[in-house]
């Protein structure tokens, strides 16, 4: 069963903020991972949320298993997204 993806208003400008082509390739494999996130998704050491990395680029979420949801908090380059402020 394919999980429903949903982006926070963050994660909206942050995918603005983002190239094209580089916007596309994460979106493509957000939509492979939405098919089976527990494949694709690890979680982020510390915390509840969960990473999926692109490349350079992660993706940070929250995986619902009751609602079968992922909820998109960021999109950044590595060096960037985890910082905290």
């Amino acid at each position: 069963m394919v999980w429903s993806v949903e982006l926070t208003d963050r994660a909206l400008r942050d995918f603005d903020k983002l190239d094209r082509q580089v916007a596309r390739r994460i979106v493509a494999r957000l939509e492979r991972a939405a098919a089976n996130p527990e494949r694709f998704f690890s979680r982020v050491v510390g915390s509840d949320e969960y990473k999926l990395r692109i490349g350079d680029y992660r993706l940070l979420a929250a995986l619902s298993h009751g609602t079968k949801m992922i909820i998109v908090a960021r999109v950044d380059h590595r060096s960037r997204v985890y910082d905290r402020g």
